[in-house]
């Protein structure tokens, strides 16, 4: 879910082109989320290889960074580490959800209703152990870095971009803002055409930037106070928020009374939550350096044809078509370089 921030902030169109040349901190989880949603079958089935195991994860992963690294775009993957306590509740809200949706997508399927089924199939997605062995298996044939945060990945993601490892964080959710990152990136996962739920409409997804200063600036607000609109509003940490209060009406209590606690009307809702506890963890970086180097390398052509086609039944002349492409890009950026010595 996140916090929805999506009614105050001011996104700026960007092509992906425009991130040649940066860093970017991928929120994995989220990235792995959207892939799982977005990579399935007529009737909403995963992509899986020749013994049932999903595959769509590694679909994603591998065109997506192939095409990211053509760019002269570095990606480093953040992995969750254990969840804040604060987060059960949300966590548990998430499970009953799939539930459901698993439910309303066999349904669908009974009756034959194939686009109803691949809607509710979009929210059914669940990461298992093997695919997070998956994920880290591809990156390091691939030659990106990955790093298992502390607690949460899109916290540790932001971090990096205040001790200038990485420029943007990349997640579909804004609590990247409130957590501090300098910039946020979203689209990076889903760009190019998308078909809307349930209707026969395609439309282009495209990156927007959102530049955490001037987002401040626009609004009026310090970062503390930004914390306090997503309480206000919801975050992971209180999903529920405050009765009848979304992002627009949070920003403008925040902006006439300073701060949650001079906000009169609301403050028996605000006893029964730890907001102190929340902005903590929005406030209080994560703080700690990496703790193994972070270095990108050129993809392994052999153990990722081994891999993805020897193991997970991938088209080895697809791969071999991406990585041909990306090895000749590559090649050529050497020599440009070589020439200025």
């Amino acid at each position: 879910m996140g916090v929805n921030l999506r009614n105050i902030v001011n996104p700026l169109k960007i092509q992906l082109q425009q991130l040649s040349g940066r860093t970017i901190a991928v929120d994995a989880y989220n990235a792995l989320y959207q892939f799982l949603s977005i990579i399935r079958g007529e009737r909403g089935d995963y992509l899986m290889d020749k013994d049932g195991r999903v595959t769509s994860h590694l679909s994603g992963l591998f065109y997506r960074n192939i095409n990211l690294l053509e760019l002269n775009i570095k990606p480093i993957y953040i992995l969750d580490g254990k969840p804040p306590a604060l987060k059960a509740i949300e966590i548990e809200r998430r499970r009953k959800a799939k539930q459901e949706a698993v439910k309303l997508y066999a349904e669908s399927i009974t009756k034959g209703d194939l686009v109803e089924a691949r809607k509710y199939a979009q929210s059914t997605s669940h990461l298992k152990d093997y695919m997070i062995d998956d994920t880290k298996r591809i990156l390091e044939l691939l030659g990106i870095p990955w790093i298992e945060a502390p607690s949460e990945g899109e916290a540790y993601a932001s971090h990096l971009t205040n001790i200038n490892i990485a420029t943007d964080v990349v997640s579909q959710d804004f609590d990247a803002l409130l957590f501090g990152a300098k910039r946020l990136v979203r689209n990076v996962t889903v760009t190019g055409k998308r078909k809307l739920p349930g209707k026969r409409v395609f439309v282009d997804i495209t990156p927007e930037e959102i530049v955490l200063e001037k987002t401040l600036d626009f609004l009026g607000v310090t970062h503390e106070q930004l914390v306090d609109i997503g309480i206000l509003s919801g975050t992971d940490f209180n999903p529920d928020g405050f009765r009848r209060i979304g992002a627009t009406t949070a920003l403008k209590y925040i902006k006439k009374f300073g701060c949650l606690e001079k906000i009169d009307t609301i403050k028996e809702e605000l006893q029964k939550i730890d907001y102190p506890a929340i902005r903590k963890i929005f406030l209080e970086s994560e703080g700690t350096n990496p703790k193994k180097e972070i270095k990108w390398s050129r993809p392994d052509r052999e153990k990722i044809i081994a891999f993805l086609s020897g193991e997970r039944s991938f088209s080895e002349n697809r791969i071999n078509k991406a990585l041909d492409k990306l090895e000749k890009i590559e090649n050529k950026r050497s020599e440009n370089l070589e020439k200025w010595f």
